[in-house]
């Protein structure tokens, strides 16, 4: 079998090219405060704007809105770059945006000195999120944060307050 490649010269019938562009800061210097803080300060920080955001959210446009402690809510409003070949907003970004609260729901109790990673991720995606759906608001909530491993879950909604995705989320918790 060959594959060949075909130029198609006339792609007017695509519609307008769009592009995006993205700014962060390097990680570096933030990770190296925010790791000599509490995880609850942390968040706190990068929600004040003490600290920069990381690189991935601000790729997705993940806003952190509310951080207390087990819990925390962030903002995302996705756009067109994020669409999946039938039209709608890829079930990766909500993906992402429910491993990013969970995860940081775990962070918001650990000490200075403690990490975590996610061990497992289940995600539920109840409706189709398009442009019309708004700002998505996501908010994850710790089950149970023991000392090796928490457990932490999500609800993504739309604008209009419809659930949209849930998650279930397994942490590992380590020294740093």
């Amino acid at each position: 079998m060959t594959a060949e490649l075909v130029d198609t010269p006339d792609r007017a019938d695509w519609g307008p090219q769009r592009s995006k562009t993205v700014t962060w800061y390097e990680p570096g210097p933030s990770t190296a405060k925010g790791m000599a803080m509490a995880g609850i300060d942390h968040l706190r920080a990068m929600a004040d704007g003490a600290l920069p955001p990381p690189p991935m959210g601000s790729l997705m446009d993940f806003s952190i809105v509310e951080v207390e402690p087990g819990r925390v809510v962030f903002t995302c409003r996705p756009d067109e770059s994020a669409y999946n070949p039938i039209g709608a907003i890829h079930g990766g970004l909500l993906c992402t945006l429910l491993d990013s609260v969970t995860g940081c729901a775990v962070h918001s109790t650990l000490p200075q000195g403690r990490g975590y990673t996610s061990i497992e991720i289940k995600v539920n995606y109840l409706k189709a999120v398009r442009l019309s759906s708004g700002l998505l608001t996501a908010t994850g909530a710790v089950v149970k944060a023991g000392s090796r491993v928490g457990f932490a879950e999500g609800v993504v909604t739309d604008a209009g307050g419809a659930v949209v995705a849930t998650a279930s989320s397994t942490l590992l918790i380590f020294d740093v």
